[in-house]
């Protein structure tokens, strides 16, 4: 399994990055937002990335934090979720938005992604709602990309990142030890957040 690149961009379309890691192109699709945080061509870069696996295809996927990575591999765990689909909604919320609509069970935020029709929304809230929390819990603590620099060249291993808790990750475990279900501690976080709940139905 291929978990993450680093190398230098070598071509931008508008669906996909090709990466040139030693004299190696990978091909690896992104979200709208991934790509446009993405440097110039020639520039260093790095990318978390999961392989999908399939009879006749084989395709990468990257992304610039591990939050973004997590949800990508749950929405695909939905039926009727394939990639483009998820790509989809990341692209039109961040890995923030999507958290925030799933504990706040706001179908229509998903809804608004490009292939994404109401019944596959809900769908989508009512099978992730639960694990939400954890991947909330990740937001602000995960690693995220940062410049290379001159890593590359050198093959120097990058220093690993220290864990900082995130808010999200406080508040959630504060509203576990009070007796909240994780799915409510999740929902109160992201309400707090400045998103409103709205009904499934």
């Amino acid at each position: 399994m291929i978990g993450k690149l680093s190398g230098r961009v070598d071509y931008r379309s508008n669906d996909h990055v090709i990466l040139d890691v030693r004299g190696v192109g990978y091909m690896v699709y992104c979200s709208d937002s991934t790509l446009a945080s993405l440097p110039a061509a020639g520039e260093p870069v790095a990318l978390y990335t999961d392989l999908l696996v399939r009879e006749d295809l084989l395709q990468l996927f990257g992304f610039t934090s591990l939050v973004e990575k997590e949800w990508h591999r749950l929405l695909m765990s939905v039926q009727g979720i394939g990639a483009k689909a998820s790509l989809a909604i990341l692209s039109a919320l961040g890995p923030d938005g999507v958290s925030r609509a799933i504990a706040l069970g706001d179908w229509t935020s998903l809804k608004a992604a490009k292939g994404v029709g109401p019944k596959t929304a809900q769908r989508v809230v009512i099978e992730l709602k639960d694990k939400a929390p954890g991947v909330m819990a990740m937001l602000g603590g995960a690693p995220q990309i940062h410049d290379l620099g001159d890593v590359i060249e050198a093959s120097v291993p990058a220093s690993r990142p220290e864990h900082v808790p995130s808010a999200q990750a406080d508040a959630l475990s504060a509203l576990a030890n009070l007796g909240y279900a994780p799915g409510e501690a999740a929902a109160v976080v992201a309400e707090i957040g400045g998103e409103r709940p709205k009904p499934l139905c």
